[in-house]
């Protein structure tokens, strides 16, 4: 047996090759949208990839099994539980090779077998997926998938269909059920490997281990949210429903799409190179949302094109940046980017549902545009000090993006409004301060920079403080 974790380090997101290397056939498990990749991994290991299953139907990321189902033919297997609701829309009414499993049915790729285990709690529908090497001579599981049931350290949240879907009333339901689904998990044998489907930086969970697997065993010692089950069901629902980041604005997005059908790509959109002239042109046109990638935050506060959107692809939050600012997945999107970084910012965009990417420019275009005459935005920058003395005024107003836990954690600015940056589109009509000027800050400086961006660009006036939040609290130590 072949087996290869794909990592997708800005969305924190796992994906599993499992290959019989007797037959040559191979399962891919929880695929991203850019398939090419995977098929070929499989084709350097001489496989070929013949089914996809997933875990659940996914809220931070768009599937790639559509794509494998209308392109390649493949067999798409999938969860048959969690009601109507939860039934994949897509394959059940496309002329596809779907096969709905229930817990304890199997299929096989090739001699290898997989067996549905349902762990609902995170979604209604959630299946892991215990893998048995029968060609290898094995008569039980090597591991698991556990997609977002169990992660190293942590257990998936319960919350995100009401916090990111809009599901009211569904969370506490969700979190019982979840409890209800853990004695599936202390009763698999402990030598056991975990496969989960995230890692640390996920807002799936809220404490994810960054080390790729773990085993059964190790996690019934060691992770926190399993243990938090040992002082029974309601300790337990109290414990993983606080404290959890808030979730990005493009997750009920994703929830849609992944159930409805992802748009088939058939290959990577290909942007087109714009110089100065064209650059000009398609600004003064004002139909087209820039995102501009440079790393540099100071540069871009300096000089960028009015209305831009500030996301750094050097950042590992670039698809969250885009995916929690750019509500209108259908706008036109222009990206200011050096040609090295185009595929990788092209594939990032695509895996959160942003195809409509029509043109890039790079950073000496952009410096040409500008020395040409074409119009440029700055936004002020200033410290915490500088803060310190604006906000007395009654006309400024701090605006806190932090996430919540972090605000609680390690203090807040007094008399700041806070909306946390995730949801900021969200939060626009009963938490951000209108008609005064919004001091905008963070942890480090980068949220901070790009709010102050999508700020601007919907009209406020806005100033960037650049600093760590550390030199807050020095201002605030020192006065006392």
């Amino acid at each position: 047996m072949l087996f290869r974790q794909f990592f997708d380090p800005k969305l924190a997101q796992y994906a599993y090759l499992v290959g019989c290397q007797r037959t040559g056939e191979a399962l891919i498990i929880d695929p991203e949208r850019d398939i090419d990749r995977y098929i070929e991994a499989a084709k350097a290991e001489g496989l070929r990839i013949v089914a996809v299953a997933e875990t659940h139907i996914h809220a931070d990321f768009l599937s790639g099994a559509r794509e494998f189902a209308h392109l390649y033919g493949t067999d798409i297997y999938l969860s048959d539980e969690g009601g109507a609701d939860w039934a994949s829309d897509w394959a059940r009414g496309g002329n596809y090779r779907t096969h709905f499993l229930r817990n304890g049915e199997s299929f096989y790729v090739g001699e290898i077998e997989v067996q549905a285990l349902h762990t609902p709690g995170h979604t209604p529908e959630h299946m892991s997926w215990l893998i048995i090497d029968r060609g290898g001579g094995a008569s039980t599981p090597m591991g698991i998938a556990t997609g977002d049931f169990i992660f190293v350290g942590d257990i998936g949240r319960p919350d995100l269909l009401e916090q990111a879907a809009g599901i009211h009333g569904i969370q506490e339901p969700s979190a019982r059920q979840l409890y209800a689904s853990l004695p599936r998990f202390r009763a698999l044998e402990e030598h056991l490997q975990v496969w989960p489907a995230h890692g640390a930086g996920s807002t799936c969970g809220k404490a994810l281990g960054a080390v790729p697997q773990t085993t059964v065993g190790y996690e019934k010692r060691y992770n926190a949210s399993l243990s938090a089950a040992e002082a029974g069901e309601n300790a337990f629902v109290s414990a993983i429903l606080s404290g959890q980041p808030e979730p990005q604005m493009y997750f009920a997005r994703m929830k849609r799409d992944n159930n409805r059908g992802v748009p088939v790509l058939g290959g990577l959109p290909r942007p087109e190179e714009f110089d100065a002239m064209a650059l000009r042109q398609i600004v003064h046109q004002g139909h087209t949302l820039v995102i501009d990638t440079r790393t540099d935050r100071e540069r871009f506060m300096a000089g960028h094109i009015p209305g831009a959107l500030f996301a750094p692809i050097s950042s590992k939050l670039f698809n969250t940046f885009v995916g929690s600012l750019v509500i209108d997945e259908t706008q036109p999107i222009l990206l200011v980017i050096e040609p090295e970084k185009l595929e990788e910012a092209v594939r990032d965009l695509v895996r959160i549902g942003y195809d409509n990417l029509i043109g890039f420019a790079t950073p000496d275009t952009l410096a040409t545009y500008f020395a040409e005459g074409g119009p440029k935005a700055e936004i002020r920058r200033i410290t915490f000090a500088g803060m310190k003395e604006m906000m007395s005024q009654p006309e400024n107003a701090v605006l806190d993006v932090r996430f919540t836990t972090e605000r609680d954690e390690q203090g807040a600015v007094p008399a700041s409004a806070h909306a946390p940056y995730t949801r900021l589109p969200s939060y626009l009509e009963d938490r951000v301060p209108k008609g005064r000027k919004l001091l905008v800050h963070c942890q480090t400086g980068v949220r901070a920079a790009v709010c102050s961006s999508f700020l601007a660009r919907e009209g406020f006036d806005v100033v960037h403080v650049d600093e760590p939040y550390s030199a807050w609290q020095a201002l605030e130590a020192a006065r006392l």
